[in-house]
């Protein structure tokens, strides 16, 4: 088990997605690579990529927090060690050919979340 990388932040989005969207393009100049309806919208922001993530997309997380997505060689031997070191996580998400993932949780409480491609 390895991280390759660190993929990617999420912000979990409040009820206004479209203003959220809006903010991080106009006030910080973020290019939007590409948006699913009011669930996902990812922006271009160097070698890491930047997103707003809206209910079904954000794996639990409460409106405003940020997320920071590990990429994974091995999600299940990931989460074994994350479980083995005193951390939790949620259920892993299947989606299909974008990978699998889940949020886990620090003994401290930090979340974060793995992905497995």
């Amino acid at each position: 088990m390895s991280v390759k990388r660190l993929r990617q932040v999420f912000i979990a989005a409040a009820d206004d997605f479209d203003a959220q969207c809006a903010f991080y393009q106009n006030a910080l100049g973020l290019e939007l690579q590409f948006r699913d309806g009011d669930q996902w919208a990812q922006f271009k922001a160097g070698d890491v990529s930047f997103a707003l993530a809206g209910e079904r997309e954000r794996m639990g997380a409460s409106p405003g927090q940020a997320i920071g997505v590990f990429e994974v060689t091995d999600l299940d031997a990931f989460l074994a060690n994350v479980r083995g070191a005193g951390g939790t996580h949620g259920a892993v998400r299947d989606m299909g050919g974008h990978g699998r993932s889940a949020l886990c949780r620090d003994p401290a409480g930090a979340a974060f979340a793995a992905l497995q491609k």
